[in-house]
């Protein structure tokens, strides 16, 4: 609790819930303009000027000859049209847009809160502010890396700017649970088991990421053999130990799979300590983080098979919310310090 003032809490509560929603449909809008190659249709960095879209014809074509300046339009996309364009970059504004949503929606309340509470108490809050502020930096530093001499943005600065954003919404969601959860279960695991899974799936987002950043998910469209057997054949094993790796679409693939095969079985560790110790409070905790687990697995199988296909990747990506949440929730759950 922040206050003893059940109002003040509950505002904080709403407030906290509703940034989680936002910024879930912010990691959503990413994805997809990500699978829509709409990341670098706006060639600017824009903090305040870029707040409403193009009103008239000569502001479209300001912003589409400034996209004709790029490698992307001139190796890839240069017979595309004005009308093309507009589609493209309607998700990259839309997902700049959510952007300045969250930065205004996280400091007007936190401002009005610091007049209420001691700022002491609001450190944590202020602390997912400046990550906010930095998810920007880090969004801009992604898209630089394509405007100069490839195509796409680096996949390892894409992994980064998604792992802050499930780290900002893994915050808010923690700090939503402290005002409403009250944390009375004394039959725990050890909290190094949560925060070890958690952090095998936060490395598993990172990868993914990789995958979506090269894409690395329209090769070996089948499974569970990546072509004709289980490790892909235009590499080696050996080659799985070099940093070189996590550069190599069908390595990162391979990766991706596996990961998730580790993570399910960790799934199953836990799971059957739980019952086995009889856990009844966290039965209901473990078996929600299973049915996310179950949900993203299918999921991933289907978006390889299918090539990436737009729909069920990003409902893969969806999915991934309601994982980090889970385990988020397990992991609150089993702790001794909230």
């Amino acid at each position: 609790m922040y206050t003893v003032n059940t109002k003040i809490n509950n505002q904080i509560s709403n407030w906290l819930i509703l940034m989680f929603w936002i910024i879930s449909i912010m990691i959503v809008v990413g994805g997809l303009t990500r699978l829509t190659d709409s990341g670098l249709s706006i060639t600017k960095w824009e903090l305040f000027s870029g707040f409403f879209p193009p009103l008239n014809q000569n502001e479209w074509k300001i912003y589409f000859d400034l996209y004709k300046e790029i490698p992307e339009f001139k190796l890839q996309n240069y017979d595309m049209s004005l009308q093309e364009f507009k589609v493209i970059f309607w998700w990259e504004w839309a997902h700049r847009f959510l952007g300045r949503l969250i930065g205004i929606g996280f400091l007007i309340p936190l401002i009005y809160f610091s007049t209420k509470i001691k700022i002491s108490k609001l450190l944590n809050l202020y602390f997912i502010f400046l990550l906010i502020c930095f998810q920007g930096f880090i969004g801009w530093y992604m898209v630089s890396s394509g405007l100069i001499d490839r195509v796409d943005v680096s996949h390892f600065r894409l992994s980064v700017h998604l792992l802050i954003a499930f780290l900002i919404l893994s915050l808010i969601f923690w700090n939503y649970l402290k005002i409403n959860k009250k944390n009375n279960i004394s039959n725990k695991i050890s909290p190094s088991i949560p925060l070890s899974f958690l952090i095998l799936v936060f490395i598993q987002i990172a990868i993914g990421a990789f995958v979506s950043g090269m894409d690395a998910g329209k090769i070996y469209n089948s499974w569970p053999f990546m072509g004709n057997s289980y490790f892909p054949d235009d590499n080696n094993y050996s080659n799985l130990f070099k940093l070189s790796a996590l550069s190599e679409p069908s390595l990162v693939q391979f990766i991706h799979r596996n990961l998730a095969y580790l993570i399910g079985a960790f799934y199953l560790y836990i799971f059957f300590k739980i019952y086995k110790n009889k856990m009844y409070d966290l039965y209901k905790s473990v078996n929600i983080l299973g049915l996310f687990i179950i949900l993203q697995i299918i999921l991933g199988i289907f978006t390889i098979i299918y090539g990436a296909q737009i729909y069920i990747a990003s409902m893969h990506q969806i999915s991934s919310i309601f994982l980090v949440s889970s385990c988020i929730y397990f992991f609150y759950l089993n702790t001794k310090f909230n």
